[in-house]
């Protein structure tokens, strides 16, 4: 079953805040609801209600082909196009996909961390 813009974004949301030492604020903008571990950003989710969208880091090679798989899966909007994807509900966009990317996100943050400030358990 596809996930309404809606519930895209509380999936990516709950699937956020059930990691580790994640933190969440809007210090950008308003709009933008961003979730970080040790300071990192892994998941920016857009408030906007016209639009919904989520954006995860994605290894290049898997976000080509992300891009490629999906319609409402785009390059990274308002980050780096090459190492960010932004997903809008659509066909083929579940909730296990959807978790999956924000915790495939939260580990490529991780990885770069240094390992004194990795989160001790996941």
């Amino acid at each position: 079953m596809s996930a309404a813009g809606d519930r895209l974004q509380d999936t990516a949301r709950r699937a956020a805040l059930a990691l580790p030492d994640v933190s969440h604020g809007y210090p950008f903008t308003p709009g933008l609801d961003v979730y970080k571990v040790a300071g990192k950003v892994f998941l920016i989710v857009t408030d906007d209600p016209d639009e919904q969208i989520i954006t995860v880091k994605c290894e290049p090679e898997h976000a080509r082909a992300q891009v490629r798989g999906y319609a409402t899966i785009t390059a990274g909007r308002y980050l780096d196009k090459r190492h960010w994807i932004s997903l809008r509900a659509g066909p083929g966009i579940t909730e296990r996909l959807v978790t999956d990317a924000v915790e495939d996100s939260y580990d490529l943050a991780v990885e770069r961390l240094p390992r004194r400030d990795r989160p001790t358990a996941r």
